[in-house]
Formats: C-alpha cells, structure tokens, sequence
C-alpha cells in the first residue's frame, strides 16, 4: 500500500464547485488503494481578506495575532474538504498544524518547521482514514499558533512526505505543470515533462509562483518525489527530481518578478568593512538581500545598490536613516517600478554565449538593464516594470523555448 500525499491551493478549492472536485480526486486516489494524506491552503483570495480585516482595526497588529487570525483561513477549508468526503461516503479526519504534530521556531509570520511528530498522522492513517492536515501552519514552544509565510502550504506538503517516508508528493494547482514561462504572458510556452530541484528552486526563488521555493529545498534536501498537476484536469504534470546528467547547456525557463525595490546609497566611504556595516543591519531585521553591484571607488567614495524584496522597502529604509551616522551616505536613491527577469538552466558557467543571447534579445526589443546577477544556474536582469512582460516574450523567443 502506497502512501500518498497532496496539496491542494487556494484556487482550487475556492467554491463548493471545486471543494467537492477535490474530494473526489482525493477519494479516487483512496479508493485506489492508497493512504492519503493531504495539506491545503485557504480557499481564494481568504488570506487577503483577512489581512484586510486585520488592517481595519489595527494597521501595526503584532505578528503573533496575525499568526491567530491568518490561521483560521485553512481550518475553514480542511473542515469543509472533511466534510465533502464524509458525503461521499469515505472516512475522513481534518487536522489542524498543531493538531498533526507541526513544531516550528518562535518567528512568527515567517516560521521554520523544526520537526513534526507523527504519532497521531500515523494512528489515523492505521484507521484507514484520509487525513486533511491544514497547511501554512505549526505551534511553538510556547503553544503559540504560527504561520510558515507566503506559499507555506507547500513546505507543509513536502515536510508531511519527508516526515511520513511518502512513495509521492504530488501538488495540485491550477496550472498543469511547470512551464518554459508564465502561459499568460508568453502563450507558446511548453509544459516541462521533468525539471531538477537546482532549477525548480531558482525558478521558484526568482518569481515562478507554481511551487514555494522553501518546500523545493525540502524536497531535495530528503530527496521527495515531487510532482506538480492540476486539479482541473487529469493531464501529466511535471516531475520534480534530482539533476539530468546532461553535458549541454539548456535554458529550462524564463521568469518575472515584480516583487522587487532597489537601493542605491550613493557616496558611501570607500573603506574596509562598509558593505558588512550595510548587510549585517538589514540581515537583524530577517531581510533577505538579491542583487547587489558595489561601483569602483573613486575619490574615497563608492555606490552600492542593492535589491529586496518590495514590501521590504520602507523597513531597509528607516534603518538606513537611523543609521546614516554609521553609513554615511551622501545620498539615498530607491525605485518600486523595477522588475527581475531571470532566465534558468543547469550549467550556464560553462557554456558561453548564454548571457549574449540573452542580453542581445533584450537589446533587440530596445530593452534597458539596469543591474545584472549571474550564477551557475540563472542569470538576473533588473529592467523596467512596464517592460517586463516584453522582456520575457524577447527572451523565451530568442531561446527557442518552445521547442
């Protein structure tokens, strides 16, 4: 008997309509002879909502009651899936995080699984039950509720397969697979039949809102067999796995990420330990830093520019001003109106002329970039906002991705 666990988004269990359509997915994989464990996230665009209905009392709400109030959105959802397959005539129990053994660290907001104690999954799935286990959410040592941040649905679903030694994780969107590019933009973008976890991660990381970028690492670091469908359809998805032995070089996808502000400080002293001063003041807030490009120093002085995340910006700003003493900016430039176009493929170190295809695509469709970030397995461009979406289509044609 093989075990089996799913995950389950927002969008499709959004209406009565869709709920009872994955309760009879999920009942079809039970009946199949499987034990089913299965992770969801809060129906819609609930999560939203209720931040809405948060910032209405109170715009400043301490994390660990937003923690109390976002986690209320997957227990609505884990109740009514139960309660679909109770109708169709098959056992069945919802759990919430806690309730399914989920430990996390104290962060509330953004919190990291540490264990899950699988004492009482293991018990309902020795009753023949499937179990509904409501993502996105764990408690701490001090029994506070918290959430696992953006996605964290997904890192639920794989940290359920590690845990549970599960034969297959398989996620359950409502696009069919991973593609060469977002479909929306680009409409002759292809469906991946495979992709390595080194290539899902950057896709992820980089703006690929099919899988959580934390629950990939999951899945490589305890080697989970991942695959991503749709719960709209019956077609094949794609397959997460471990790297293709390949000597050529191929560009696996194109992404986009709007969710990108820059920071130049502009005149900064051009002395030792200037950039650790700068980065080690953000890294106590837990904010993540991209793309950084330090000028060459000229007169004493150097530029340093820098990217976060956008909802970031006004957090990295004040620190920067309550902290100029130490910086000594002369100037302090930002910009929201960027976005992050990134292309992806194992191997792009080695193999020249990647970057000038790219950057000559970009040139073609008289495209500016403003900062570039290579590595073994992406390049980054920062290019105008309103010019992403060209910027992308550029690219995916000049790779041919669609072959």
């Amino acid at each position: 008997m093989k075990l089996v666990v799913q995950k389950y988004g927002g969008s499709s269990v959004k209406d009565k309509e869709r709920v009872m359509n994955v309760a009879r997915r999920i009942v079809e994989t039970y009946d199949a002879g499987n034990n089913v464990v299965v992770a969801v996230s809060a129906q819609g665009d609930t999560t939203d909502e209720l931040i809405e209905k948060a910032k209405e009392i109170n715009e400043n709400a301490s994390k660990r009651e937003m923690d109390m109030l976002l986690s209320t959105g997957e227990q609505i959802s884990i109740s009514l899936l139960a309660m679909a397959i109770e109708k169709i005539g098959r056992p069945v129990i919802s759990l919430t995080g806690w309730q399914a053994g989920f430990k996390t660290d104290k962060t509330f907001g953004n919190a990291r699984i540490s264990r899950i104690d699988t004492e009482r999954l293991k018990d309902e799935l020795d009753k023949r039950k499937i179990v509904i286990v409501a993502g996105f959410q764990g408690i701490n040592k001090n029994d506070d509720i918290t959430t696992l941040g953006r996605g964290g649905s997904d890192t639920s679903a794989v940290a359920l397969a590690a845990a549970l030694n599960a034969d297959v994780c398989e996620i359950y969107t409502d696009v069919d697979g991973v593609y060469t590019a977002d479909p929306r933009i680009v409409k002759n973008a292809k469906k991946l039949k495979d992709i390595s976890y080194d290539e899902m991660l950057e896709l992820a990381s980089l703006g690929a809102n099919v899988l959580h970028n934390r629950s990939v690492e999951m899945a490589k670091k305890y080697n989970v067999n991942l695959a991503v469908k749709s719960s709209l359809n019956k077609n094949e998805g794609t397959i997460v796995k471990g790297a293709n032995k390949v000597e050529k070089m191929l560009v696996r996808g194109v992404t986009r990420d709007n969710d990108v502000a820059r920071i130049s400080l502009c005149g900064v002293e051009d002395t030792p330990g200037k950039a650790f001063t700068i980065f080690s003041l953000i890294s106590k807030e837990n904010i993540g830093v991209d793309l950084i490009l330090q000028s060459i120093g000229r007169d004493g002085k150097k530029d340093i520019s820098f990217t976060v995340k956008e909802e970031d910006l006004d957090t990295v700003l004040k620190l920067i001003e309550e902290n100029n003493d130490t910086i000594c900016a002369d100037d302090v430039k930002f910009s929201k109106d960027i976005s992050k176009v990134s292309i992806v493929g194992a191997g792009m170190v080695t193999n020249a002329g990647v970057a000038t295809k790219m950057f000559e695509a970009l040139y073609n469709a008289h495209i500016n970039i403003s900062m570039i970030a290579t590595s073994e397995i992406k390049i980054s461009v920062l290019v105008d906002q309103k010019e992403a979406e060209r910027a992308v289509v550029a690219i995916h044609d000049a790779f041919l991705l669609e072959n």
